[in-house]
C-alpha cells in the first residue's frame, strides 16, 4: 500500500511542481522585463500585488473549501454530490470575484496610498491595480475550476492550461511592455493588460476541461442551487483557510510597510528576493497539494491510519526538497540578483536576506505540508488560531524590534518571519501527532466503517 501511495503522490505532485516552477519562472521573467523599465516599476507592481494576493486568498475560501469537500466525497464514492458541490463552487467564486472587481475599480487609489507609496512607484502601482484588480473575477472562476479539476486527479491537465496561460502572458508582455508588432510601449500598463488577456484565454480552456473530467456533469440549474448545507461545508473549511492566509498576507503587507521606511533600494531588494524565494518553497507546496488530495480521499474512505503515515512521509520529502533548493539559491544568489539590477546596494541587501532563507524556508516547508493536510481532514480552524497568535502576536512586534530598534533593516523582516514559521511548524507537528484531526471528517461513516 505504501508504494502505491508513493506512486499516487508522485503522479499528482510532479505536474503541480512543474506548473509552479514554470509559473514562478515566468513570473521572474515578468519581473525581469519590468526591471528593464526601472526598479520603481517593479516596486509599484509589488505594492499592487499586496492587495491582489489578499483578494486571491479571499477567492480561496471557496476553492480550498470545495476541494476538501469534493475530495472526501470522492473517497466516499458519492460522485453526484461531488459534482453538485463543484458547480456551487464556481457560482460562489464568481459572485465573490465580481464584488472584488468592483471594489478595486472604485478604491484602487486610496488603497495604495495607505501603503505609504508615492511618486513614480504610486503611479505604477495604481495603473496595475486598476486593470488587474478590475479583472479579478476572471481569476475567481479559474480558481474554482482548477481546484475541482486537480482534486479529481487531473493535475497534469491543469498544468498544461496554466503553463499555456503563462507562456501567452510572457509573449504579450514582450509585445505590450516594450512596444513590438507595431504597438506602443505601455510599460506597467502593458503587463497588466497581458495578465488579464491571458486569464481570459485560460478560463475558456478550464471551462472545457471541467466538463471533460467530471464523471457526474453538472447541468445549468445545478449552478443556481445555493444549498445551505453544501455552502456550509465549503465555508466551514474554506473560511478558516482563507482567514489564516489573509492574516499571513496582512502581516506581509505590514512588513512591506516597514520596508517602505528603509527606502526604494530596500523595497526593490525585497521584491527580487521574494521572487527568488518562491523557487525554494514551491517543492514543499507541490508535495503538500498532492498529499492533501490523497489525505482528503483517505479520510473520506475512513482510512485515517493511512493518512497519518502519509503526512509524516510527505513532510520529510518536503523538508529534504526545500533544503536542496535553499542550497542552490544560496550558492547562486549573487548572479541571480545581478539578473535584475546593477545597483550594488540592492544586490547586497538581496544576497543577505537570501542567505537567511536557510532558516526561514526549512520551517516554512513543514508548515506548508502539515497545515494543508490538516485542512484536508476538515481540521481547518486550529491553524488559524495558532497563526493569529504567532504571526500577529509575535512576528510583527519582533519585526518592528529588529528593523527599527536594532537597525537590522531588511534582514530583520526575514528573521521575524522565520521565527513565526518555526513556531507554527513545531505546534503543527504536535497537532498532527495528537490525531485530534480525526474528529473533523465532513463525510459521516457508520461506527463499524470508521474503525476499518
Amino acid at each position: 500500500m505504501e508504494k502505491t501511495e508513493d506512486f499516487k503522490l508522485f503522479r499528482l505532485t510532479w505536474p503541480i511542481f512543474l506548473e509552479l516552477f514554470l509559473f514562478t519562472l515566468l513570473g521572474l521573467v515578468d519581473t525581469f522585463m519590468l526591471s528593464a523599465i526601472s526598479d520603481k516599476a517593479v516596486s509599484g507592481v509589488g505594492g499592487a500585488n499586496q492587495f491582489l494576493f489578499i483578494s486571491v486568498l479571499l477567492l480561496e475560501v471557496v476553492g480550498n473549501g470545495a476541494s476538501v469537500v469534493v475530495a472526501q466525497y470522492l473517497g466516499y464514492r458519492d460522485k453526484e454530490e461531488a459534482g453538485r458541490i463543484s458547480a456551487l463552487a464556481v457560482t460562489l467564486n464568481l459572485l465573490v470575484g465580481v464584488v472584488l472587481s468592483v471594489l478595486f475599480l472604485a478604491l484602487h487609489g486610496p488603497l495604495l496610498r495607505a501603503l505609504n507609496l508615492e511618486g513614480d512607484i504610486l503611479v505604477a502601482a495604481d495603473r496595475y491595480l486598476l486593470i488587474v484588480g478590475g479583472g479579478i473575477f476572471l481569476q475567481a472562476v479559474m480558481n474554482a475550476l482548477s481546484a475541482v479539476i486537480r482534486v479529481h486527479g487531473f493535475t497534469k491537465e491543469s498544468m498544461y492550461v496554466s503553463v499555456g496561460m503563462n507562456v501567452l502572458h510572457l509573449a504579450l508582455n514582450y509585445v505590450l511592455i516594450f512596444g513590438h508588432a507595431g504597438l506602443p510601449a505601455l510599460g506597467v500598463e502593458g503587463a497588466a493588460i497581458s495578465t488579464v488577456t491571458s486569464r481570459v484565454a485560460a478560463l475558456a480552456v478550464f471551462l472545457w476541461l471541467f466538463y471533460r473530467v467530471m464523471e457526474w456533469k453538472p447541468r445549468f440549474r445545478n449552478y443556481l442551487e445555493l444549498s445551505r448545507q453544501r455552502v456550509g461545508k465549503i465555508v466551514k473549511i474554506g473560511l478558516p483557510c482563507a482567514l489564516e492566509q489573509i492574516v499571513y498576507q496582512s502581516c506581509q503587507m505590514m512588513f512591506f510597510y516597514y520596508v517602505t521606511f528603509l527606502g526604494d533600494q530596500a523595497m526593490a531588494a525585497r521584491q527580487y528576493a521574494s521572487n527568488l524565494s518562491q523557487f525554494i518553497y514551491m517543492f514543499a507546496t507541490a508535495v503538500a497539494m498532492g498529499t492533501s488530495i490523497i489525505v482528503g480521499r483517505q479520510v473520506g474512505a475512513a482510512r485515517q491510519d493511512d493518512a497519518y503515515r502519509r503526512v509524516w512521509k510527505s513532510t520529510r520529502i518536503g523538508f529534504a526538497g526545500t533544503s536542496f533548493m535553499v542550497a542552490v539559491i544560496i550558492v547562486l544568489r549573487e548572479p541571480l540578483m545581478r539578473l535584475f539590477t546593477s545597483d550594488a546596494d540592492v544586490i547586497r541587501m538581496g544576497m543577505n536576506v537570501l542567505l537567511l532563507s536557510l532558516v526561514l524556508e526549512t520551517g516554512r516547508s513543514i508548515n506548508i505540508v502539515i497545515i494543508n493536510c490538516l485542512r484536508a481532514t476538515g481540521d481547518a480552524q486550529y491553524p488559524v488560531w495558532i497563526g493569529m497568535l504567532s504571526m500577529v502576536g509575535m512576528s510583527l512586534p519582533l519585526g518592528y524590534l529588529l528593523v527599527f530598534r536594532l537597525d537590522m533593516g531588511l534582514a530583520g523582516v526575514w528573521l521575524a518571519i522565520a521565527a513565526d514559521e518555526w513556531t507554527r511548524a513545531v505546534i503543527m507537528f504536535f497537532r498532527w501527532r495528537s490525531r485530534k484531526w480525526e474528529r473533523y471528517a465532513l463525510v459521516s461513516h457508520e461506527p463499524a466503517s470508521a474503525e476499518a
